[in-house]
């Protein structure tokens, strides 16, 4: 196991590194001058111009921009925004914590609603139950984030008054870490059922049946979890993609998240801030894949790294 581990966070730090390269080729090519757009409200003449760009290093060569971003980043340091020329260690810690607590949340949600359908849909496979809870997860999948973030915001902020638009209360997570979850929890529901209806199927399922093991047992601690395997790394997938596609939530209900200053950054060319939101999302993806690896291992006994 130790020996896994250390070949997969060789294999994190070499997926981090050719993402950072990637993303700094193509965050290059994208067209417009970052210090022009950063005045563009003042009559800035080119020398000042020049000088900026100078002071940020934008007039070297990309090669060696992204060397001393290298360097930078060995120190702990990210750089400097060009919008506001503020730490971007200091802006992503700010903005992080509100992006993680509303992934964390909707995952929550997504696992409760996803895993409790899934599974009584498998119990009560070709019932009634059993279609209305697909039912449910095939509109859950085909409904898009942004839709059904505006809808929700329509009725239980502007109609119902029940929820606040925007804000810093608590009750402001409430709408978009649903908008997160239901959608999630629609492809866990049909993934548990899948998973759960070949495990009711296997021999030792109906072998712990025939001892005569009280129902409970046989289904919770038997079967789910013998069909958490695929289950739990669904769920990692999900996670980093909530941590993504949050950026298409936060600017629907104006969460002040690190999905929404990425999309502030993209406007306004800040390369800094693209890179340091890159490095972080990369890490997150990478760490999350680490640890359902380790979670296989401990949720099936037959499952041995050498």
């Amino acid at each position: 196991m130790t020996r896994y581990l250390v070949q997969r966070l060789l294999s994190a730090l070499l997926t981090i590194w050719v993402t950072t390269v990637i993303v700094t080729m193509l965050i290059h090519l994208v067209p417009g001058d970052p210090v022009r757009i950063m005045y563009a409200q003042w009559q800035a003449s080119p020398e000042q111009i020049e000088a900026v760009r100078q002071n940020l290093g934008l007039d070297k060569p990309v090669p060696v921009q992204y060397w001393m971003f290298l360097k930078r980043v060995s120190r702990g340091d990210l750089g400097r925004s060009i919008q506001g020329d503020q730490p971007v260690a200091s802006i992503l810690a700010t903005r992080f914590p509100p992006t993680l607590l509303l992934a964390t949340t909707s995952l929550v949600i997504a696992t409760t609603i996803g895993l409790s359908l899934g599974f009584i849909a498998a119990y009560r496979r070709g019932s009634i139950v059993d279609v209305g809870a697909m039912v449910l997860a095939i509109v859950g999948v085909s409904i898009p984030h942004f839709w059904l973030g505006m809808m929700l915001l329509f009725a239980f902020s502007l109609k119902l008054g029940w929820l606040p638009v925007a804000g810093s209360d608590i009750r402001t997570l409430i709408l978009p870490a649903v908008t997160l979850g239901l959608a999630n929890a629609a492809i866990l529901a049909r993934l548990t059922r899948s998973a759960m209806i070949d495990i009711f199927d296997q021999d030792f399922v109906r072998t712990a049946r025939a001892k005569g093991l009280p129902r409970s047992v046989v289904l919770y601690r038997h079967a789910l979890r013998a069909g958490l395997v695929p289950i739990v790394s669904m769920m990692g997938l999900q996670f980093a993609y909530m941590m993504g596609g949050a950026i298409v939530v936060e600017n629907v209900f104006a969460w002040n998240g690190i999905g929404r200053l990425a999309i502030e950054a993209v406007f306004a060319r800040d390369y800094p801030v693209i890179q340091g939101f890159i490095l972080v999302f990369a890490t997150v993806v990478v760490l999350v894949s680490v640890v359902i690896d380790i979670l296989y291992a401990w949720l099936d006994p037959r499952i041995r790294y050498s």
